[in-house]
């Protein structure tokens, strides 16, 4: 089932969990949903995050150095299903923390804690055979990532095996906020929507409302992630809440984008 954005364009809210300590990140996961945040990416910290910029990987490290670990970012989950029942929950994380956790016992836990959706940034579609077995049996929805290089062939094969919906990067490299959205963020969602009619939501780059309104134009849904972890990085563990929730309603500053 397809995750439901109630506003137009939805916001996705990417956390790195347990950055500055689990207790902090659920009353930022908190003060966002009530913000206006539809989903949010539960970020698992991982020692070598390749494709992220060197905001989350800030992040990581202190959360890592912290102890955070998977079996914690479920536990988080869970808390935030019982606190906010409506939210979308996506747990965002490596492969490598799912598979030494063990694939089956992660995928019985996080649907247990209300879980509703897993991106697992390392994990292709071309060998998620195992995996998405997995996350089906558990009832958990599969997102992948598509990108401006992709070919049509793999956009249809991440379109049709994704769920929830489809992460489209808006530009190839490794996360961080930039001043313009790229022109290929355009052109991938209107390839994606040949193939699917899953919600599409852009990533990679989104940093403030008019990046947010421009893609309301073409897609349903913006991600945010290093913009908010660098407010918390910024803040003090007791203003991270209030400073994360003054963003997001900032990101919705400017006129909203009609429903399509």
């Amino acid at each position: 089932m397809p995750i439901r954005f109630t506003n137009k364009p939805g916001l996705v809210v990417y956390l790195t969990s347990g950055d500055p300590d689990l207790a902090t990140t659920r009353e930022i996961a908190v003060a966002a949903i009530d913000a206006g945040a539809d989903v949010l990416e539960l970020g698992v910290p991982f020692s070598d995050p390749l494709a992220d910029g060197p905001v989350i990987q800030r992040a990581s490290e202190r959360a890592v150095a912290g102890g955070t670990r998977l079996v914690d970012v479920v536990g988080l989950a869970k808390e935030l299903r019982s606190a906010r029942p409506a939210a979308g929950l996506v747990i965002f994380s490596y492969y490598n923390p799912v598979l030494h956790f063990g694939l089956e016992r992660f995928c019985a836990a996080a649907a247990a804690a209300g879980v509703d959706g897993v991106l697992v940034t390392d994990m292709i579609v071309e060998e998620a055979g195992e995996y998405l077995e997995h996350l089906h049996r558990a009832g958990l929805a599969p997102i992948f990532l598509a990108a401006p290089t992709s070919t049509e062939k793999r956009l249809q094969a991440i379109a049709e095996a994704s769920e929830g919906f489809v992460y489209a990067i808006s530009r190839t490299g490794i996360t961080g906020t930039q001043e313009t959205l790229r022109s290929d963020a355009q052109e991938l969602v209107a390839r994606l929507r040949k193939y699917t009619d899953l919600p599409i939501a852009v990533g990679f780059g989104v940093s403030n409302a008019e990046h947010v309104t421009a893609l309301g134009h073409f897609a349903d849904a913006a991600v945010v992630g290093s913009a908010i972890v660098a407010t918390i990085e910024k803040s003090s563990p007791g203003e991270a809440p209030a400073a994360v929730a003054r963003f997001i309603k900032g990101l919705r500053q400017v006129n909203p984008v009609p429903a399509r």
